[in-house]
């Protein structure tokens, strides 16, 4: 399998730079996986989509202000550090730039020294990890210093933080969002379950493997990152119980479908669990958990579209991606989204 089997071609314009002024406002592209029939809708007709006793899956990850600008305490010089994951404590795994201005036993200084790093490994791919020093709770330091890690696609600053969190994101740890849960908005998960759907938490932290390309041309040769995750018995049961009764469930991003497909039994049960996921899903995958999946439009060549391909087939997907590009739909994170059903 070819990883330009996967190309489509994207003009730049159709990235979307900044999130719409209202959450569900976006547009909706319903795509029929058996048949390839698209339909063209907003977001709030999702709604209209799902059924009672449905099971909504949703990750509550919420994602820190994970990228910090410091200084390299000996020449003043401009370092860009990114937390990828949390080793232990005060130590966490960091992307750095540029890197080679951060050897073992470079202090880094941020926020005129309101929070110090020492570099004390080179690990993976040339990640460091850096050992952090502050007075107080990390969380409120980086609350303070850090800025919201956008991908490298979107060049607009972000006014208001939350508009890169889901409005029910909990457990803090992620690098980045699940992009398609920030079409929901209060009302509309309200509305969701007034309809008799059941709505289940699960925890994915995503982190830096989202945005990193596929370099290799066969896609079998990819390696993905690990990310955290959890399901606790509340969800397990509710997604237990949907598949029990006959009814669909419905995942909300792709995070959700990595966390659901790295649990689930051959019959298609969850139980309560925690971990640590590297699964790729590529075409020729059978889904164990996940009947639909609603998502955003993802880059060319990306896992991600290679995820979607596995539910609704590579033809259906790059047919339907042609139509989302015709009509002008907005691409990625803050972009439009597609419902797979």
């Amino acid at each position: 399998m070819n990883v330009h089997d996967f190309y489509f071609d994207l003009p730049q314009e159709l990235i979307a730079q900044d999130p719409l002024e209202n959450r569900s406002s976006s547009r909706l592209l319903v795509l029929d996986r058996n048949s390839g029939d698209v339909e063209h809708k907003t977001f709030t007709d999702i709604v209209d989509y799902l059924n009672e006793g449905d099971c909504l899956v949703i990750n509550d990850t919420k994602v820190i202000p994970a990228r910090l600008f410091g200084l390299r305490e000996t020449t003043n010089a401009s370092i860009e550090v990114l937390l990828l994951k949390r080793r232990e404590n005060d130590i966490w795994e960091t992307l750095v730039k540029p890197g080679k201005k951060a050897k073992i036993g470079t202090k880094i200084i941020f926020g005129d020294g309101k929070l110090i790093g020492n570099v004390i490994d080179i690990v993976e791919e040339g990640n460091r990890l850096i050992k952090f020093e502050y007075e107080g709770i990390f969380e409120e330091v980086l609350d303070e210093l850090g800025q919201m890690p956008l991908p490298p696609y979107i060049t607009h600053t972000l006014q208001d933080k939350n508009r890169y969190q889901t409005v029910y994101a909990k457990h803090e740890g992620s690098a980045a969002a699940p992009t398609a849960g920030l079409h929901f908005t209060k009302e509309l998960l309200e509305q969701i379950e007034k309809k008799g759907v059941k709505i289940a938490r699960v925890t994915l932290h995503v982190g830096l493997g989202t945005f990193r390309p596929v370099k290799v041309e066969n896609v079998l040769e990819h390696h993905m990152h690990s990310e955290f995750y959890q399901i606790d018995a509340d969800a397990a049961k509710t997604i237990n119980e949907a598949k029990d009764n006959g009814h669909r469930v419905i995942a909300v991003g792709t995070t959700s479908s990595r966390t659901l497909e790295s649990v689930g039994d051959e019959n298609g049960r969850v139980k309560e669990t925690s971990g640590w996921t590297d699964i790729f899903i590529y075409p020729g995958y059978k889904f164990k958990v996940v009947d639909n999946l609603i998502t955003n439009f993802h880059l060319p060549e990306s896992t991600l579209v290679m995820l979607v391909s596995a539910l609704a087939g590579r033809e259906n997907v790059l047919d339907a991606y042609k139509e989302a590009v015709k009509e002008g739909y907005r691409f990625f994170s803050f972009g439009d989204a597609m419902f797979i059903h």
